[in-house]
C-alpha cells in the first residue's frame, strides 16, 4: 500500500477561519494546503477518468476539487459535519457537485462503498485500526495513496531487524505490497497532532508467556475442541503446548523483529494445525 508522511504545523486554516471553525483535535484534524503536495499524491494515484475515489476526511475540500475534476466520482468520507457543509458550500452549483457524494460519520464504524482508489490524509489515532479496515476491504481496491505520521509509515515498510519492524509491518507486507513515496515537511500542514510510541523487542516465548496472552489462546483452544468433539486431557496446560511447539520449530528465542514473513506463516501454520486459534 503506497503511503506518505505528515508532519504539520499549527493555526486555523483561513477557509474555515472565516467561518468560526475551529478544528477539533480528538478527531485529530489537519489541513494538507500546499497544492504542490496535493498535485503530487494526485499524480501517483495513477487515476483513470472512470474512477471511484474514496478520500478519507476531505476537510476543506482542497484536495477534493482536484479529484473530482480528474474522476467519475469522489466518495469522501467526514465525521466532522461543520467541515461537511464546506465542502457542499465549495461545490455547490458547478459541475463538479454531481461527482460528489459525502458519507458523514467515523470511516471506522461505516460499512466503505465500492471503489478503486483511496486516497487519504489519516490521523495518527486511527492509523492502524484503518490500514487494517481498507486491507480486509473487499471487493479489493486497485491502490491507495495514505498520509500518515513519519514513524507510523516507517513501521509500515520496516524489514526484519529494523527496529521499528513490528506487526503492523508483517501484517501489512502479507497483504499488500506498500511503498515510501515522499516525505511532507510541517510547514504543509495545519495543526498538528501531538503523538507518542513505543517499540518492543519480546522474544517469542516471553511474549507467549504473558497471562492474557495465554488465557486468550486457552479459550480459543477450548472452543476448536468443543467445536471439533475433542476431549481435552484433565491435566491440559496450553502454557506447556505452546512451548512444545515453539521448541519443536526452533522459535522460542526468535524475537519478532528479525522473523521475516515467512517465518511468522510457519509459526501460524503450526499453531492452526496443533487447534490453537489466534482469532
Amino acid at each position: 500500500m503506497p503511503k506518505v508522511k505528515a508532519e504539520k504545523k499549527t493555526r486555523i486554516h483561513k477557509d474555515v477561519a472565516k467561518q468560526g471553525i475551529m478544528f477539533n483535535k480528538d478527531f485529530g484534524q489537519h489541513i494538507l494546503k500546499n497544492p504542490m503536495v496535493i498535485t503530487s499524491m494526485i499524480s501517483k494515484a495513477g487515476l483513470f477518468p472512470t474512477d471511484t475515489v474514496l478520500e478519507i476526511g476531505p476537510g476543506t475540500g482542497n484536495m477534493t476539487v482536484k479529484l473530482l475534476e480528474q474522476v467519475n466520482q469522489v466518495i469522501a468520507c467526514e465525521i466532522d459535519t461543520r467541515l461537511v457543509a464546506e465542502l457542499q458550500k465549495r461545490v455547490q452549483g458547478t459541475p463538479l457537485q454531481p461527482k460528489l457524494r459525502i458519507m458523514i460519520g467515523d470511516v471506522l464504524k461505516c460499512d466503505l462503498p465500492f471503489f478503486h482508489i483511496c486516497v487519504a490524509n489519516i490521523p495518527y489515532q486511527i492509523s492502524s485500526p484503518l490500514v487494517f479496515k481498507l486491507l480486509l476491504h473487499r471487493p479489493f481496491f486497485r491502490c491507495a495513496v495514505l498520509m500518515f505520521q513519519q514513524e507510523f509509515a516507517q513501521r509500515l515498510v520496516a524489514k526484519p531487524g529494523d527496529k521499528l519492524y513490528c506487526r503492523l509491518s508483517v501484517n501489512t507486507q502479507l497483504l499488500a505490497r506498500v511503498d515510501m513515496l515522499m516525505k511532507v515537511g510541517k510547514n504543509n500542514f495545519r495543526p498538528p497532532p501531538k503523538v507518542e510510541s513505543a517499540v518492543k523487542n519480546k522474544t517469542l516465548g516471553s511474549a507467549f508467556r504473558q497471562t492474557a496472552v495465554l488465557a486468550a489462546l486457552e479459550k480459543n483452544y477450548k472452543l476448536h475442541c468443543s467445536l471439533h468433539n475433542k476431549d481435552i486431557p484433565a491435566d491440559f496446560s496450553i502454557k506447556d503446548k505452546i512451548e512444545h511447539i515453539l521448541t519443536n520449530l526452533q522459535a522460542d528465542q526468535k524475537r519478532a523483529r528479525t522473523m521475516d514473513t515467512d517465518d511468522f506463516m510457519s509459526v501460524l501454520h503450526a499453531f492452526n494445525t496443533e487447534g490453537i486459534h489466534f482469532s
